[in-house]
């Protein structure tokens, strides 16, 4: 396994979790052509509200957790090491859930829309406490 110091975990961290979210909006946008106005307004204010919820609540406390025990490497270790290891059964699980949900013509897209849009905007919120600890690092080195 490639082993990587841990400001490169953080970094990794952060662009994965602003990836998947800017993914999983993209996909709700894509449905909006299937969608009426008011079901575009409300799949979107919904959604930011879900996103914030989702966030606060849940996805920035576990990048700070994250960002904790990622500090606490002394030496380079595994690529794979800015999640813990239980977590990627979760990741999986989630992946495989949400790919059965839009693929499903049980499942309408204007429910779908602002769950997508919560939960990628929860992914992208929680993403900036990565950046912000890079940003502070590369500060430090620099002064």
């Amino acid at each position: 396994m490639p082993k990587v110091h841990k400001h490169i975990l953080v970094l990794i961290s952060g662009v994965l979790w602003s990836g998947v979210g800017i993914f999983l909006i993209s996909l709700a946008f894509k449905w909006f052509d299937q969608l009426s106005t008011i079901q575009i307004i409300y799949a979107c204010i919904g959604g930011l509200i879900l996103g914030e919820t989702i966030a606060y609540f849940g996805f920035l406390g576990l990048a700070y957790k994250n960002i904790i025990r990622i500090n606490q490497y002394q030496n380079k270790v595994c690529i794979w090491a800015f999640q813990k290891w239980p977590t990627y059964i979760l990741i999986a699980f989630m992946m495989s859930l949400g790919i059965f949900m839009r693929n499903t013509p049980y499942i309408p897209k204007f429910l779908l829309s602002p769950l997508y849009i919560g939960i990628g905007s929860a992914l992208f919120i929680a993403s900036f406490p990565y950046y912000f600890l890079l940003f502070k690092v590369g500060r430090k080195k620099n002064a």
